[in-house]
């Protein structure tokens, strides 16, 4: 059997929410478009010598990543609050400063059974519109140290 794409549609992405009880994950709704760069915050230091004859060497010296997320603000119809994944990053997560800056957030794509884990900072996007248009929201979130994973478990 040949192998297939998988559909981008497919991606789920979960925020921690650490005021709650523990592995309290906030599925973040709205999500149209992501964009995970593995080599965002990525150095190099250059290990050339004579004895490389003219080729060019390196070794990598720090590893790092982003993950962009955008798509459409989102809001209960009935209680007209913001969805809770997309709240918690705006209201908490984005306002925290120094050594609480920092917070877990999750993804994978549904025909996956582990989730990829992220201890990292985030960064609020804009929002906007025109008059067609429904309202915007983004983050981008900094990978902190290294990935983790965690199996699905429901």
């Amino acid at each position: 059997m040949a192998s297939r794409p998988i559909d981008a549609r497919g991606w789920l992405f979960e925020v921690e929410d650490v005021e709650s009880e523990p592995d309290a994950w906030l599925p973040i709704a709205g999500i149209t478009s992501f964009t995970h760069n593995p080599a965002e915050n990525e150095e190099t230091v250059e290990t050339t010598a004579f004895e490389s004859d003219g080729q060019y060497e390196q070794d990598v010296m720090q590893r790092g990543a982003t993950l962009a997320v955008e798509g459409q603000y989102r809001i209960d119809k009935t209680t007209k609050a913001q969805d809770p994944g997309q709240a918690y990053i705006d209201h908490d997560w984005a306002q925290r400063l120094g050594i609480d800056s920092r917070n877990r957030i999750r993804w994978r794509h549904e025909t996956q059974t582990v989730w990829v884990v992220w201890d990292a900072t985030v960064t609020p996007g804009e929002q906007g519109g025109g008059n067609n248009d429904k309202t915007s929201w983004s983050c981008t979130v900094t990978k902190c140290g290294t990935a983790t994973t965690m199996v699905v478990t429901a």
